[in-house]
């Protein structure tokens, strides 16, 4: 994160030289041209002299008015001061302090007792037939996306204005409606279980806090698509150029812009520009992973953003319909999970991109949205029913 905060100051630094060096070209080039343009007076005037000389008649001589005076008064010579870096004195004390501390080591004893009790290990695995938990019927005609809220509660948004709160009963909790009337692109939950939409017409992040809905951020030239919080609560959102030439991921503190994820090592784009869906995730290990529908693959970066792998289905799924993730979400053992609505089915790849199975069963029907919870219950939207399905996927 030292090294991230570092490379977001330095290039900050190189935006601001690269616009001084704009600024001192156009100064430059506007004493040229004023410079030039007394040479082609002073042109101009020789033709119009020896023209004179040419003449047999005295009058135009006696005419002639000498310009020597006027072209002798040059352009104020320009002085432009360079910039110059000036570093401020590190104070190592302060640095050491501000980057954290190590405990001191402590010793205790204590007595061993024998116990037949197996230890609780994190590793969960894949079990051999995932468990259809619950469905929640949103009352949605197209229900696109559903984020996790807490042990009891999701929230879902469809092709409507308003996203809606259910438990694991199916009873509707809230509705919040957009102000524009707009269906949101995409939903989210921050760190603080706060709601997070994105208003695609008016450009927009929004968050609700106490049933109050304020702007986050606001774009220009660009709209956003899809968006997901970090484990250090950032936001990542996908978003398209208004030419829909671009596509790229932005990293966002706040309503600060922190990092841009646009181009592989060969300066060729990462994603596809169409105005498709490009759903997004952070993984545990920082990766970032997004479904690119229009490309027909997963595109998974490492936290600086270079590109990690693509995957671009399994053979053993997408015989009927091509790959074509939507919804994409992760474990808490780093597995990515995507949804591949026209195969009805969820892809389930580890980290590395390597495929593992998929889940066909629970009669998924066009899955699109979807996202984890705390205990590694997976919620599905699927889009022309309007249902939320609960699956327990992990032993």
């Amino acid at each position: 994160q030292w090294h991230r905060e570092i490379d977001i100051v330095i290039n900050k630094m190189k935006t601001e030289i690269s616009e001084i060096k704009i600024k001192h070209r156009d100064i430059l080039q506007k004493h040229l041209d004023e410079i030039k343009q007394i040479q082609a007076l002073i042109k101009q005037t020789l033709v119009a002299i020896e023209e004179i000389n040419k003449f047999t008649e005295v009058s135009p001589t006696i005419e002639y008015s000498s310009k020597i005076i006027e072209f002798s008064k040059l352009p104020p010579t320009v002085k432009v001061t360079l910039p110059t870096f000036i570093p401020k004195p590190l104070d190592h004390e302060k640095l050491y302090n501000m980057f954290g501390q190590i405990t001191p080591l402590s010793t205790a004893t204590e007595e061993n007792v024998l116990s037949l009790i197996q230890p609780n290990t994190s590793v969960r695995v894949l079990l051999d037939e995932p468990e259809l938990v619950a469905t929640i019927q949103t009352g949605y005609e197209n229900v696109t996306s559903v984020t996790y809220l807490n042990e009891d509660c999701v929230w879902t948004s469809g092709l409507t204005k308003d996203i809606k709160c259910f438990n694991m009963k199916g009873e509707l909790l809230h509705t919040v409606s957009n102000k524009s009337k707009q269906r949101p692109n995409d939903i989210a939950v921050d760190s603080d279980g706060n709601l997070l939409f994105i208003d695609g017409i008016s450009r927009t992040v929004n968050k609700v806090k106490n049933g109050q809905t304020e702007v986050l951020i606001r774009l220009r030239g660009w709209s956003p698509c899809n968006l997901c919080v970090t484990s250090n609560g950032d936001l990542l959102v996908t978003m398209f150029s208004d030419d829909f030439t671009q596509c790229k991921v932005i990293r966002y503190s706040g309503s600060t812009e922190k990092q841009t994820i646009q181009f592989d090592d060969e300066g060729k784009p990462l994603y596809s520009e169409k105005l498709k869906t490009k759903y997004i995730t952070e993984n545990r290990n920082h990766d970032i992973c997004v479904a690119d529908s229009e490309a027909n693959a997963v595109v998974v970066v490492n936290q600086d953003g270079k590109l990690r792998w693509r995957y671009i289905g399994h053979p053993s799924v997408t015989k009927k319909e091509p790959f074509e993730p939507v919804g994409i979400t992760t474990d808490s053992q780093s597995r990515i999970l995507t949804a591949d609505c026209y195969n009805h089915c969820i892809h389930i790849l580890d980290q590395d991109g390597q495929f593992l199975r998929s889940i066909d069963n629970c009669d998924l029907e066009y899955p699109c949205g979807l996202c984890v919870d705390n205990n590694d219950n997976l919620f599905v939207s699927e889009h022309f029913n309007g249902n939320v399905k609960k699956i327990k996927f992990l032993r």
